[in-house]
């Protein structure tokens, strides 16, 4: 039934509108603007080049139709329904793993194109290409295909591990050598890459021996049409395959927007977004809920700073906002860069363990929302959950009943009972150990080769053939961090009591992310940074001594040949056996606290904040904002 306005109403109305005018605009309903502390640095359709919180944010916005999805409720990996309809797996008689992947037909990018097999093959080829290392891109990717290893070591241009069987069938062969392992579903993990938009003029082809790019995919030829900063897909994706297109996205400010991709068919559970236009522009500190309060922000992402967050609940109190808190799946930390010889020694990164008063950093900065962190982990990955008692023990009752299987049960649930974070040993501040690790291995000389003195010099040295290493190190930062601040006072005094002189280095974020992962020359032998986990916490090639030289995935260039043994035995573990991986996992935090590539800060509670009209906004630890927008409204 047709409904009217009363006159009455419209005249009332009508009255109203040279106020509307005079006065701020409403809202508008399709528009939601965005603010996260972390600026993009526009690594948004590649990971080759390092990326930020903010740029996987925008890689999730982006890209779609991933060929596997991370099911929370089953702790695993499963095939995605929006990209594959079938899936067959076999074994060959080498003991490799074969998935025949049929992919779901119809799917298209932005511009109406057909996305095809040959679009993911091109993403796999894409990532380990000799071209991209060329150009400083990290290819270590897919090495679990078959025929991988030669191909990223430009040996073959062909991945027999790789076929494209037609427009919508792959092969993918998983070599037995990289089995078994825990997420192994993960392996499969892809979404497609456009070949016209990154290599026009290629194409790939498959006679029947695997798949290869046909055409010239050089370094120069990427250099133009992927790293190009105004028009490069790196950084300005033109087709599109995720929910969401970009439409700018200004280097300059930091700011990128998007309006949704209508030809998008939506996620595995048929989720479609329906807010027009997003804006995500960096914000951060109490300058942001002042935003938030007078309607510049929509929703504030991530926020960590604890004056932040206190003004943020305010609102909360006042019913000027809404908020969602969640765990943190990652980690702030001191990073080594190893390959400098000051700090090549576990004895000296023992040291400075030693000297940093990592509870009252971590309560200064956090206050009440965030916990200390030793080791290499983050408070919302699973495994954490389940050590803190956050998440129970994943034991499930017996169904029978029967003497034998509750015996079972509950010896089960005892072993899960013995496992605890306690078991990882933590660094307290001890200056007078930090200088007998120091004076152990060798640093008893001043910069003129004598005897140091405490009285009388600034810094320990060291001999090291005919060259004198010393302790006058560096430490790179985020320029915008307050976390400077604190370490002058928690850090600075009790390096310098031990002998160690710690110059803080601001950087820019952008500069920063660059040098850890040495893409650009680093001077620092220190480096302060978070970041965050990803689902499948498979740290194998984070530790490869192998890689320690060219850092392409070792960004802290640690060798250990221990370490490294622990992370592929944690690897390694079958498919579902949650309580041998957590016995895995918990051995390699212990070696890596021992080695200390890396001290780790705190990991803390994430709070969004946001306008009361936004509805139906379900974020946590494994949904991002991206990710949790698809299911929201704006009213």
């Amino acid at each position: 039934m047709r409904r009217t306005v009363p006159a009455w109403l419209l005249a009332f109305c009508l009255t109203l509108l040279p106020l509307c005018a005079a006065g701020e605009a409403a809202p508008a309903p399709d528009h939601l603007t965005v603010g996260n502390a972390t600026a993009l640095s526009g690594n948004f359709t590649t990971r080759a080049f390092g990326s930020n919180t903010s740029d996987l944010d925008v890689s999730a916005l982006v890209n779609g139709y991933n060929l596997v999805a991370w099911n929370e409720a089953e702790g695993a990996f499963r095939m995605d329904e929006s990209a594959v309809s079938g899936l067959n797996v076999s074994q060959d008689e080498a003991g490799d793993r074969v998935y025949q992947i049929a992919l779901v037909p119809g799917n298209t990018w932005s511009d109406g194109t057909p996305i095809t097999a040959e679009d993911y093959a091109f993403s796999i080829l894409f990532s380990a290409s000799p071209a991209v290392a060329a150009l400083g891109g990290d290819t270590a990717n897919y090495l679990w295909i078959e025929g991988m290893e030669a191909y990223r070591a430009g040996e073959t241009d062909t991945v027999t591990g790789l076929r494209v069987l037609s427009d919508d069938m792959l092969r993918v062969t998983v070599s037995a050598a990289w089995l078994p392992f825990f997420y192994e579903l993960g392996y499969l993990s892809c979404f497609p890459l456009p070949i016209e938009a990154v290599a026009p003029g290629c194409e790939v082809q498959d006679v029947g021996q695997g798949a290869f790019i046909e055409g010239a995919m050089t370094p120069e030829l990427l250099r133009e049409t992927l790293l190009d900063e105004e028009t490069g897909y790196l950084s300005h994706p033109s087709v599109v395959s995720g929910p969401y297109r970009l439409l700018s996205f200004d280097r300059e400010s930091a700011v990128a927007e998007f309006e949704i991709n209508d030809l998008y068919r939506g996620d595995r559970l048929g989720r479609k977004p329906s807010i027009r236009f997003l804006t995500l522009r960096p914000a951060g500190g109490t300058a942001a809920v002042d935003d938030l309060r007078a309607g510049n922000l929509d929703l504030i992402n991530k926020a960590v700073n604890l004056e932040e967050i206190q003004q943020g609940i305010g609102l909360v109190t006042e019913g000027l906002a809404a908020m969602t808190t969640y765990a943190r799946t990652g980690e702030s930390f001191l990073s080594f860069n190893c390959e400098k010889p000051e700090v090549a020694s576990v004895a000296v990164r023992q040291a400075l363990s030693c000297c940093l008063d990592k509870a009252e950093t971590v309560r200064r900065y956090t206050g009440g929302y965030g916990l200390r962190v030793d080791g290499y982990y983050g408070i919302g990955q699973w495994m954490v959950q389940i050590l803190t008692g956050a998440a129970g023990a994943p034991v499930s009752e017996p169904a029978d009943g029967s003497a034998a299987a509750l015996r079972a049960y509950e010896e089960e649930l005892a072993a899960w009972e013995e496992l605890s974070l306690d078991a990882i040993p933590a660094w307290e501040l001890d200056v007078p150990w930090a200088i007998a690790l120091l004076e152990e291995d060798g640093w008893v000389l001043n910069s003129a080769g004598e005897p140091y003195d405490a009285a009388r010099d600034a810094f320990r040295c060291k001999r090291e053939g005919a060259e004198l290493l010393s302790l006058n190190l560096t430490l790179a930062l985020p320029e915008e961090t307050g976390m400077g601040e604190i370490l002058r006072e928690t850090f600075l005094p009790y390096l310098r009591e031990a002998g160690i002189r710690v110059t803080l280095s601001p950087l820019p974020w952008r500069t920063l992310l660059r040098q850890y992962y040495r893409q650009e020359p680093r001077q620092a032998q220190m480096m302060l940074l978070a970041s965050n986990f990803e689902t499948v916490f498979d740290p194998r090639l984070t530790v490869n001594p192998a890689d320690a030289e060219s850092g392409m995935a070792n960004y802290t260039a640690v060798r250990d040949g221990e370490l490294y043994r622990l992370a592929e035995d944690l690897s390694k573990t079958e498919p579902g056996d949650l309580l041998g991986y957590v016995r895995k996992w918990l051995a390699f935090q212990q070696r890596y606290q021992q080695v200390v590539p890396a001290i780790g800060l705190y990991s803390n509670a994430y709070f969004d904040f946001y306008t009361p009209r936004l509805q139906n906004y379900q974020v946590d630890a494994n949904i991002t904002w991206s990710e949790a927008i698809l299911s929201a409204t704006l009213e």
